[in-house]
């Protein structure tokens, strides 16, 4: 959108803020950069230029604007909706892949080349993977030196800097203060003491409609990994350096955020997991836009505008979870999902709630006796292959991977159909299109809405919703008197 200089300039000029994180604003004047809603009085034309991410208007020069914050916007929704290697690029990065393995680490991910990497990060957003990576340790040290009393020593490292001094020179270059005056302009209140504990806010683009989206977390939530307790949905993350539980709650202008690591290096990587989880990135305006175009489906929109589709914290859960819920009641997964982790999943200490374990990895699972489990035989071998699959390297669902080879190994698996298929896709690869017109849910709200009901009629009534399918599941799934369709009381 940056290259569109009279849509950006009205987006500054009306502070819309619906287009924060789509593009940034650099000052020619005071140096800094602003998201569109900044409240300053915008400059004139001629002073401004527009960049396609944060990282790129630091390398041009520019610095974080103390008032609105641009470092702290919510995410391009481009990067969950897009397929391509530098969406899938962009995904990796969130989720800490350089700071982890570097730029061929990355590279490996994705199957290409650290050259091919950098040359189309560099083309399409004006950094490249190193930058990239850098403006997202700066905001992560933000994060650290405004809410913790941690020293400055122990937040470089845990923000990802090799070293104090390159932590120090880029928060310097970045937001143009010291961290020491970073944390003396920080607001008053209490900071968390506790080593790994954290209180945030995740932003989002208004507007959002949390009663699916927690509803389905805390309706098929699994026994020991996942609660809805104080008016909060929380749960236990498997994270690269160790692992944490969040407490997650809707308010009206963001979304409250708890977390407890055991490394904070993995903070980064727990917020880019928990924004997915809520979809938190997407463009509702966009979504609810095109969907409203279709007549039956208007109505629904406009009496709950923002849904959002619930994801997951952890692909290749989910993959295992999806194949345990197969022509199964939501309770009965729940307890398929709660014996597989007393029996495999590594315990954890939750001195607020009732979680107690993580929910096992596949290579945990690899060793598991089919005959242990309380299924069809059929479904145990389902179970199985997908965990083989996940642990062999044959199939990949982390957020780089490509959601069209996913689908295809997927459906090569004995015992995934179309429908397992597309709830993958949906919630654990992120595709904002996925679709599953075989769900008998989703054909009866059709059909009571006078939509065609039969798999391939609706398939093709279903084209005028692209490329947003999986939002319209959401709000025909919601017509139904179900749990994942309601907040929990408090």
């Amino acid at each position: 959108m940056h290259t569109d200089t009279e849509r950006c300039l009205r987006a500054v000029q009306s502070k819309d803020a619906r287009f924060d994180g789509w593009f940034y604003t650099a000052v020619l004047t005071t140096g800094i950069y602003c998201r569109p809603s900044c409240p300053v009085v915008p400059p004139k034309p001629e002073n401004m230029r527009f960049y396609p991410s944060a990282a790129a208007a630091q390398q041009a020069g520019f610095r974080a604007c103390k008032r609105c914050r641009p470092d702290a916007s919510p995410g391009s929704p481009q990067w969950d909706e897009r397929a391509d290697l530098v969406a899938r690029a962009m995904r990796l990065i969130g989720d800490g892949t350089v700071d982890r393995e570097g730029v061929p680490g990355l590279a490996a991910r994705l199957g290409y080349s650290p050259r091919q990497i950098e040359r189309q990060l560099r083309a399409e957003l004006g950094a490249g993977p190193l930058a990239l990576a850098r403006a997202q340790r700066a905001q992560t040290a933000r994060l650290l030196i405004e809410t913790t009393a941690l020293p400055m020593a122990e937040i470089a490292f845990a923000a990802g800097f090799a070293s104090i001094r390159a932590f120090n020179e880029t928060v310097r270059e970045v937001f143009a203060l010291s961290p020491t005056e970073l944390r003396g302009r920080a607001r008053p209140g209490p900071r968390t003491a506790a080593p790994g504990t954290l209180t945030l806010r995740l932003p989002f683009r208004q507007p959002l409609n949390p009663d699916n989206l927690f509803g389905h977390l805390a309706a098929t939530a699994v026994p020991g990994v996942e609660e809805w307790r104080d008016g909060a949905y929380r749960r236990t993350l498997d994270l690269p350096y160790g692992h944490g539980i969040v407490a997650l709650a809707p308010r009206p202008d963001h979304i409250d955020c708890r977390l407890a690591l055991t490394d904070l290096r993995d903070l980064a990587g727990a917020i880019a997991r928990c924004r997915r989880l809520l979809d938190l990135d997407a463009d509702p305006e966009a979504v609810d836009g095109l969907l409203r175009t279709d007549p039956q489906l208007a109505p629904l929109v406009d009496k709950a505008p923002g849904r959002r589709v619930p994801r997951t914290t952890d692909p290749d859960e989910f993959a295992v979870r999806a194949v345990l819920g197969q022509q199964v009641s939501t309770a009965a997964a729940r307890t398929h999902a709660g014996r597989l982790v007393r029996a495999h999943g590594e315990p954890v200490d939750d001195l607020a709630g009732g979680l107690t374990h993580l929910f096992p990895t596949p290579a945990a699972l690899a060793g598991l006796d089919p005959e242990t489990l309380a299924m069809p035989r059929t479904r145990r071998a389902t179970l199985t292959g997908v965990v083989a699959a996940l642990t062999d390297g044959t199939l990949h669902l982390d957020v780089g991977s490509d959601r069209d080879e996913a689908r295809a190994r997927l459906a090569e698996l004995p015992g995934i159909g179309p429908w397992t298929v597309e709830c993958i896709a949906m919630r654990a690869l992120g595709d904002p299109d996925a679709f599953t017109p075989t769900d008998l849910g989703l054909r009866r709200a059709a059909a009571g809405l006078g939509m065609p009901a039969t798999p391939a009629a609706l398939i093709r009534h279903s084209a005028r919703w692209r490329p947003w399918r999986a939002y319209a599941v959401q709000y025909l799934w919601a017509t139904d008197d179900h749990p994942i369709n309601h907040l929990p009381a408090k």
